[in-house]
């Protein structure tokens, strides 16, 4: 299915989850499907994001404020897997994206932690793991305060700049070195 549209299989399966079955016995009404964990690491292969912006906030203990985020970005047709990616990890908000896209973003410190620990527990299998890592390093570092230092916030950007093909990319605000 190489070159198709995002959302391609959601429209033409009737359901395109793998459920994991309770011990409840078949049938409409009390029928348990959930998400398997397979199924949203593949997934979030393909259409989730992990992003680290670091914003100039002058009234942050150094000037600078760090905002993590996990996001999975889809047309507004398939809201309903936002909706059940959302149930999945039991947090999250459904907003806009961009014009007919929405997202599940996940933002906190807190959410984002279990976000890491899932990921850590059931390892991406593309090219993402890479940014996943960097990005789970920032949220360790932020765990530990880090981000309140020069020193933390030097290494947060290097860390940033790695991810979703920042270093190949210099426009991107935080492939720079923010004025301490």
């Amino acid at each position: 299915m190489a070159g198709c549209a995002s959302g391609y299989m959601l429209e033409y399966l009737e359901d395109p989850v793998v459920p994991e079955k309770g011990e409840n016995p078949s049938g409409a009404d009390n029928q348990q499907e959930r998400l398997s964990a397979d199924w949203v690491v593949g997934f979030v292969d393909g259409e989730g994001c992990f992003f680290v912006g670091i914003n100039r906030q002058p009234s942050m203990t150094i000037g600078w404020q760090v905002l993590p985020e996990f996001r999975v970005v889809q047309h507004e047709k398939d809201v309903a897997i936002l909706e059940r990616l959302q149930h999945f990890f039991g947090f999250g908000q459904i907003t806009t994206n961009h014009g007919d896209r929405k997202e599940l973003r996940v933002r906190g410190l807190q959410q984002l932690s279990k976000v890491v620990a899932f990921f850590r527990q059931y390892p991406l299998r593309t090219v993402k793991r890479s940014s996943f890592e960097r990005f789970a390093e920032v949220i360790d570092l932020m765990k530990a305060g880090d981000h309140l230092t020069e020193d933390g916030l030097v290494r947060i950007r290097f860390l940033a700049s790695q991810m979703n093909r920042g270093a190949q990319n210099p426009q991107r605000p935080y492939a720079r070195t923010p004025v301490i």
